[in-house]
């Protein structure tokens, strides 16, 4: 399959090795001098133990795989434009380095990068550690398991995606998505939530001021909820939750079960609250 091998090479300058073909790419440096774009137009080739510097090295290109390789913060908006791609035990501290990219995987990596993964699609994640604001913006068709993302602004305007055994502390996360499903994970940041349609929650943890608000369709079963007040706001939901709610204010519809509501604000005469049947153990209810 990759019938030419470089290997222990430093390159510089422009486009050193421009459509490249059937190769593999092992224990190489690219430098940040004098040139940009290394591995440009390219397909079929493995890149393996190697370290990138230098901007753009893989735009426009298909069927590659990474392995054991780092981007530093000087390889800025290294992929670009690309499809078919794996990144296998990675290091990344390269800021936008994944934009307008299809079917690609990332495993057992670390990303420290802000601004990246917009505007794609198809997208596999597993095992891996992400820290970075605006992570999967504008991005279509996403799974992600077994990892963590820490930073502001994590997944918004996404539509179908299924997360599996994820931590997420995030401030307005999953804002504008559609068709979400989030399974066993932990949640935690402010304004958790607001303007999604279709967004579905098994079993998770949530943990932070004014969650799921504006949202369109919620389904909640057999979730956690703690430091959570001024919840659903303007929300039509079914939530089932098994924790004492701090607070609910002014659902526009459906059905809300919880162990316990510690306040119930409704304070908008525009909305019929007939049409949230709220069911609990214990209310302490406040009309203001």
């Amino acid at each position: 399959m990759y019938d030419k091998k470089i290997e222990n090479k430093t390159f510089r300058g422009e486009r050193p090795l421009y459509k490249l073909h059937d190769a593999t790419v092992s224990h190489c440096t690219f430098l940040d001098e004098d040139g940009e774009s290394p591995i440009k137009e390219s397909n079929t080739i493995k890149v393996e133990n190697c370290i990138f510097h230098g901007k753009y090295p893989f735009w426009h290109n298909e069927n590659v795989l990474i392995e054991n390789t780092f981007f530093s913060e000087s390889s800025r908006a290294a992929i670009w434009y690309s499809t078919k791609m794996t990144f296998d035990r990675c290091k990344i501290e390269a800021p936008k380095i994944l934009r307008e990219v299809s079917d690609l995987q990332i495993r057992d990596s670390e990303l420290t990068t802000h601004e990246t993964l917009w505007d794609s699609q198809k997208i596999r994640i597993e095992n891996s550690k992400i820290v970075g604001e605006y992570f999967l913006y504008h991005t279509d068709d996403v799974e992600m398991r077994d990892t963590s993302l820490v930073g502001k602004y994590g997944v918004q305007h996404v539509r179908r995606g299924q997360f599996r055994n994820c931590r997420f502390l995030s401030k307005d996360l999953f804002w504008n998505s559609e068709d979400i499903t989030v399974y066993d994970s932990i949640i935690e940041g402010e304004y958790f939530g607001w303007y999604s349609k279709n967004l579905k929650l098994v079993n998770c943890k949530i943990i932070g001021t004014q969650p799921l608000c504006y949202a369109e369709n919620l389904v909640m079963e057999n979730c956690e909820m703690f430091n959570t007040d001024l919840c659903f706001e303007y929300s039509t939901l079914d939530a089932e939750v098994v924790t004492v709610i701090d607070s609910i204010k002014n659902p526009s519809g459906g059905r809300i079960k919880a162990f316990g509501i510690n306040n119930i604000i409704r304070d908008d005469d525009q909305i019929d609250h007939e049409k949230t049947k709220i069911i609990v153990k214990k209310v302490q209810e406040h009309l203001l």
